[in-house]
């Protein structure tokens, strides 16, 4: 390969990670891209864990073997059968030193180091792969990972010319991962509640609008849980904010806590005392009973006065719900509703009737509902 295929491949690496949305594509981005800027059949990236001495498998791209699978649950190889993973990834540049590229065969000769690996060799034999070239990849100045790119038996021995031309690629899949880090961590602030590290109201807006059109195209079942934190105000005037802060924190841990009772549920922080469940799939029985479970445990927390919890569900008769701006209202009248009535169990819109007083606060317009919401404040005061 001439030096401007080179440079055309390196660019190429370099967009294909760029354009990539999240690790998975990124990481298959960066094991495709150096597969075919080498030539090879096959590429693999692997990430190296310390804390576990192994060298974990994140992607197989190419011609796969059998048992071999693209994303592996577990693949991955203790570090001491593999002594160069060290000697590499470590020690070598650990010393002033800079990381190196190496090839191996299946007839046990190597390119930029001497003497092999067997275990390499044996594994090269096994799947039926000629040669590999294998780069250290170095992130934030420490070994990350590696890069492997192997060609079939039968093709070309990979040279130090390819040695050195992997160190290249996984300088830029290295510069590709960093900045997918920086994107994911920049998105995980973004949807995420500081004080909680529950979801925060722009996540749960998005979920919802995507559940209510999975609802209007396949019928899947939205329920949403709307919980008002009862007596923070009176925990922040009194023992102070650092004290409601960690009221808080506390009945965010009881939500996420309860919400594993609906596989894949989104337990979210909307601001100030709201908090929110968002399920997709579960029954409205399984969502109400988990907002029970919240109302159980909230009560239990010592500090600060339970909580208001109201329900919506497409599976209750609520009528059609076109918008998530819908199933909103009609689980926050249902909270409403709840602490109004200082209810010790969840209000679920749509069981009433067909007279539903939820349902009708949910679809008043907005001066009509102020009214609907001062009558049931006026009917539950002391």
């Amino acid at each position: 390969m001439g030096e401007d295929s080179r440079l055309a491949a390196v660019v190429a690496l370099a967009q294909g990670m760029a354009a990539a949305h999240g690790s998975r594509e990124a990481w298959r981005a960066a094991a495709g891209g150096a597969c075919r800027a080498l030539g090879g059949s096959f590429a693999a990236l692997s990430v190296w864990e310390r804390e576990l001495g192994r060298l974990r498998v994140l992607v197989n791209v190419g011609e796969l073997a059998a048992g071999e699978e693209e994303f592996p649950e577990d693949e991955s190889y203790p570090v001491h059968q593999f002594a160069e993973i060290a000697e590499f990834l470590h020690e070598r540049w650990a010393g002033g030193g800079e990381p190196d590229a190496w090839v191996e065969t299946a007839e046990g000769g190597s390119e930029g180091r001497a003497g092999y690996c067997h275990q390499r060799v044996a594994a090269l034999r096994r799947r039926g792969r000629g040669c590999c070239v294998v780069a250290p990849i170095v992130l934030h100045g420490r070994a990350w990972g590696e890069l492997y790119v192997a060609r079939r038996a039968g093709a070309p021995v990979f040279g130090r010319g390819d040695a050195d031309f992997a160190i290249v690629l996984a300088a830029v899949v290295a510069a590709g991962i960093a900045q997918t880090e920086r994107l994911e961590e920049a998105r995980r602030l973004a949807f995420t509640d500081a004080l909680t590290g529950l979801a925060n109201r722009r996540a749960v807006d998005a979920r919802l609008d995507e559940a209510v059109e999975r609802h209007r195209r396949d019928g899947a079942v939205v329920s949403l849980v709307v919980c008002d934190l009862n007596g923070l105000k009176r925990v922040n005037d009194t023992l102070g904010h650092a004290v409601g802060d960690r009221l808080l924190e506390r009945f965010g841990s009881v939500l996420s806590l309860c919400g594993a009772m609906l596989p894949g549920a989104l337990a979210a922080r909307l601001g100030g005392d709201e908090f929110c469940l968002l399920a997709v799939g579960p029954s409205a029985d399984a969502v109400v009973k988990a907002a029970d479970e919240v109302c159980r445990r909230a009560e239990e927390l010592g500090i600060g006065d339970g909580v208001a919890c109201g329900v919506a569900s497409t599976e209750d008769p609520i009528g059609p719900v076109h918008t998530a701006r819908r199933l909103f209202r009609l689980a926050d009248a249902a909270q409403y509703r709840a602490k109004a009535e200082r209810a010790a169990r969840p209000v679920v819109a749509g069981r009433e009737g067909p007279d539903d007083a939820v349902v009708r606060l949910a679809d008043e317009p907005a001066r009509a509902r102020d009214g609907e919401r001062r009558r049931f404040r006026g009917r539950h005061s002391p």
